[in-house]
């Protein structure tokens, strides 16, 4: 192996980091010192992590270090300290992993802001696509309802308030052809709990009703548009408030709405 290869085999920074084994150490130490390039790129290696450890190292003036010193020297005057000899590798080891823990927190929260903003986006598609979804039903029902409206086959029956509820109103698309029946519920009052409007196709002579449907999910509409079934030649229409699930005959009494033909 030449020197070059060596060198990008990556054996020096773990000998500066203090990983190697004995052996392993003994052998760059011989080729440091056999191969210039080598121990050049020792130090060079040495002096970036030193570098690097430094820039995160706090910062002690010329002043606080002489008082730190003096007050060491009153406390120990007699002692003669005896500093065990360290290696330079065993800092260069250190300062290494502590760049390295560094790196990795920093990864980990750029991981989690990450992540987070994924989330975000999600959440923001999600609700998107719902209005879509919403806005599309909403072209439809209106689209639906100005098809009804601009039909002129279409006979419009005005239903005016009775007795009950004075200001209620509704409006019955009656096409005769096809006896097929649209009812425009907007003038009508939300029905009470457990309550539902009833429709009735009414003959007049003699007074005979027809049920033709229930206005369901009557809060829910807001067009407030419902198709219900087919009239059979109808004369009048009328709109009551019944029990939830409807009447087989109407009751008089709850009579809302009321128009002929």
């Amino acid at each position: 192996m030449d020197t070059k290869e060596y060198i990008e085999s990556g054996i020096l920074e773990l000998y500066v980091y203090g990983l190697l084994s004995e052996t392993e150490n003994e052998e760059v130490t011989q080729m440091a010192m056999k191969h210039k390039e080598i121990n050049d790129e020792i130090v060079s290696i040495e002096k970036a992590i030193v570098n690097l450890s430094t820039s995160f190292s706090p910062f002690l003036s010329a002043e606080n270090f002489e008082k730190i010193k003096a007050q060491l020297e009153l406390k120990h005057n007699n002692i003669i300290s005896i500093k065990p000899e360290r290696s330079p590798l065993q800092y260069m080891g250190w300062a290494a992993a502590v760049i390295l823990l560094l790196g990795i927190g920093y990864q980990y929260k750029i991981l989690n802001q990450n992540q987070s903003q994924i989330v975000s986006i999600e959440n923001e598609k999600s609700k998107l696509q719902e209005a879509l979804v919403s806005s599309e039903i909403n072209y439809k029902q209106t689209q639906d309802a100005l098809t009804i409206v601009r039909d002129v086959k279409n006979t419009i029956v005005n239903l005016g308030g009775q007795t009950v509820s004075p200001k209620s109103y509704a409006k019955i698309y009656y096409n005769k052809e096809t006896q097929v029946v649209y009812v425009d519920a907007a003038g009508l009052p939300d029905p009470p709990e457990g309550m539902v409007y009833q429709i009735w196709a009414l003959k007049l002579n003699p007074l005979t009703p027809t049920s033709i449907g229930l206005l369901e999910n009557f809060t829910a509409d807001n067009q407030r548009l419902f198709a219900v079934e087919k009239a059979n030649n109808a004369e009048a229409f009328g709109i009551t408030l019944e029990p939830s699930g409807g009447s087989k005959s109407p009751t008089m009494e709850q009579l809302y709405t009321l128009g002929k033909v």
